[in-house]
């Protein structure tokens, strides 16, 4: 029996990063919001934006949602110093507390004015270099891995050269970041050596550049998408116009595959892999692989819904809604019982009856994690009539934790990490169960080995903590 812990059974990326450089005065408190709205999937615990004028700054930050924190008086608060550029985050947190003291960006004072720095990633060696740096005499105000980078930062300053203080800061760290900095008069964007986690650019009608986590906030402001960030490169944008300089040339790429899985909005294109279409494969390759009969394919909304769709493209099984997700819960639900916790996965995902009575289905979802509610809609769904569940996972199997940047359970809480797959069918109580392959999970983003699989093959590009 599965036993719930209170916890999500979805993987949870760390944190969304926007930011904004213009010559001139525009809205740029506004461009931001919009900005992290498009970007919310990727954090909701709590959001932040700075903003500059080449002299002053200002911020506003706070535990929440974007729709939560901000609102049209504090957006017209941080427009009241006519900035020119700005930095934004939201939050999920996989280092540090909570605490509103942890929200991002963070800003400090340097000898050459105030930088505040926005991080997508994780750190593995974040409390070594805190350590060092207490010693020193540094004092930290958050728990969290991104003060370290803007403390090396700030060390690194001794010729006023921001480029090369930055350059010598990553240097010293280990993990994954992608990167938005602010001075007061630069932006400057960057991706670590392997590319792990995503950054793009793109370019307002205005002129104006903007840096994202994922093009699909590009959209949303105007911005036309210029290209990607690449492993390694950071690019400098100030008045005299944008400067690119690859700081590290010789690792290769691993850019986490989950993206294309679940992270990343489908209307979102990294590296030049489509995430809508690579989910659309992925159910074309489950066919392949496990080319069922059913009366029915559906999804687990909304993280199976493309995938479901490729997988009915390719066998011809009728596409139908079979689960109805309730959408407006609150993002802190009140469970108080095992028992209401139990009810919570019906009040989210409720079956609809009618449409899969007597029928067997052939249920899709992105993965299986601790496998609690992939047991909860298997069981509504009998409950509501289904005569046989098949369920199919659109990536491998999870039998290993990630330390750069998802929120991973340990290793014990990983259902495939110590179950075989007879044992997880049955414990899921499904009739079939059936996983993507990794190899085909790789060509259904374009057949180049590009990507970190950690999660799936325990093989990193960075060597995983000792504690891992």
């Amino acid at each position: 029996m599965l036993k719930d812990n209170n916890q999500t059974d979805k993987l949870k990326e760390a944190c969304g990063i926007f930011g904004i450089f213009s010559k001139r005065s525009i809205e740029i408190p506004s461009l931001i919001y919009y900005g992290l709205f498009s970007l919310q999937h990727r954090g909701q615990e709590g959001t932040g934006i700075v903003v500059s004028n080449f002299k002053n700054v200002d911020q506003y930050k706070d535990v929440g949602s974007v729709g939560e924190v901000f609102n049209r008086e504090i957006i017209n608060d941080l427009n009241k110093i006519k900035p020119c550029s700005g930095v934004g985050h939201v939050r999920y947190s996989t280092a540090g507390s909570k605490g509103v003291e942890n929200v991002q960006p963070i800003l400090t004072n340097t000898r050459i004015g105030p930088i505040a720095i926005a991080h997508n990633g994780n750190l593995i060696n974040a409390d070594l270099i805190r350590d060092q740096l207490e010693k020193q005499g540094s004092n930290f105000y958050t728990s969290v891995d991104s003060e370290s980078i803007i403390k090396l930062i700030s060390k690194n300053l001794t010729s006023f050269d921001i480029a090369n203080a930055v350059k010598k800061a990553v240097a010293m760290i280990k993990g994954s970041f992608s990167l938005i900095i602010m001075t007061k008069d630069k932006l400057i964007g960057l991706r670590d050596p392997y590319g792990i986690r995503p950054l793009c650019l793109g370019k307002l009608p205005s002129g104006a550049y903007v840096l994202s986590s994922e093009s699909c906030a590009l959209d949303v402001v105007g911005a036309t998408f210029v290209r990607d960030i690449n492993k390694g490169e950071m690019v400098i944008i100030s008045k005299s116009g944008i400067k690119s300089i690859n700081y590290s040339k010789n690792e290769k790429q691993h850019t986490c595959i989950f993206e294309y899985v679940y992270f990343a909005r489908p209307d979102s294109t990294i590296d030049g892999i489509n995430c809508y279409l690579s989910r659309i494969e992925q159910g074309k390759m489950l066919f392949k692989e496990h080319p069922l009969k059913a009366d029915m394919v559906i999804c687990a909304p909304d993280s199976g819904v493309h995938a479901a769709t490729g997988y009915a493209q390719a066998s011809g099984i009728p596409y139908g809604v079979g689960l109805i997700k309730n959408r407006y819960i609150a993002r802190t639900f009140i469970k108080p019982t095992q028992e209401l916790r139990e009810r919570s996965v019906y009040i989210k995902l409720n079956p609809l009856r009618i449409n899969v009575k007597d029928k067997d289905i052939i249920l899709i979802d992105d993965s299986v994690v601790r496998g609690t509610t992939s047991h909860y809609l298997v069981r509504a769904l009998k409950n509501a009539g289904a005569k046989k569940i098949f369920l199919l996972s659109a990536s491998p199997m999870i039998k290993h934790p990630c330390f750069l940047g998802i929120d991973t359970p340990t290793r014990e809480h990983l259902l495939a990490a110590k179950h075989s797959l007879e044992e997880m069918r049955k414990m899921i109580g499904c009739d079939y169960l059936g996983f993507l392959s990794i190899d085909n999970l790789i060509k259904t983003c374009g057949s180049v080995n590009k990507f970190c699989t950690g999660c799936f093959a325990g093989k990193y590009p960075i060597k995983p903590p000792r504690n891992k």
